[in-house]
């Protein structure tokens, strides 16, 4: 079933489809995935869930799961911006949470403890040190600007991207801290509506499955 459009603006945010990563449980940051079939099959329903809004831009991460994601979606020629490619995970990338907390003597949240638990490694993230939440946040909030000139004028925007980057950016939207993002759990090619109540931003629906 279609979303119904909302009389004002919407910054709405669709994460990428599954991939073999997303579906194991480790950690993928700019390690270049393409989709699964099933992942492929979940851009297509959530695209059919988005069918009825209009969108001035629409913006993708310049990594392949997401850009795939909005060309099955509906939405060919996505705005590149690589504000939006996920948290560079550095050592963390590829391992699952599970296998990083053996590694570091206790249960991993990457939201307290940031990606730089381990050292840099060669085999993981190209030995990359990873970033800082601060600067995923960074991230988020020049992005939330630059949606702001188009939703100031009226127009809805569309941002396909990653699990913690839109995590984050929801917390940039809503101006809090983005630990919070620990508790906005999102799953994928689910998508999220970011809007406007009694002259406040608010989150009008989250993780809303590509079952719609």
């Amino acid at each position: 079933m279609p979303l119904v459009p909302s009389k004002d603006p919407q910054l709405v945010l669709l994460r990428h489809g599954e991939t073999e990563w997303s579906r194991s449980g480790q950690h993928t940051g700019r390690t270049d995935l393409p989709l699964t079939p099933d992942g492929e099959e979940q851009a297509r329903t959530a695209g059919r869930a988005l069918a009825a809004l209009d969108f001035a831009v629409v913006y993708s991460s310049p990594l392949q799961r997401a850009r795939r994601t909005a060309e099955i979606a509906g939405h060919p020629d996505p705005v590149t911006d690589p504000d939006l490619a996920e948290w560079d995970y550095g050592p963390v990338d590829g391992r699952s949470s599970a296998e990083v907390g053996d590694l570091v003597g206790h249960e991993f949240q990457i939201f307290d403890d940031g990606v730089r638990v381990l050292p840099p490694d060669p085999a993981h993230g190209d030995g990359r040190p990873g970033e800082l939440l601060e600067d995923v946040a960074a991230r988020a909030r020049r992005f939330v600007e630059r949606a702001d000139a188009t939703l100031d004028d009226g127009g809805n925007v569309l941002a396909v991207a990653h699990g913690h980057l839109l995590r984050v950016l929801a917390t940039a939207w809503l101006g809090v801290d983005p630990r919070y993002g620990a508790r906005l759990e999102l799953g994928t090619a689910a998508i999220c509506l970011l809007g406007y109540g009694h002259q406040l931003r608010t989150i009008e629906g989250w993780n809303l499955p590509p079952t719609l």
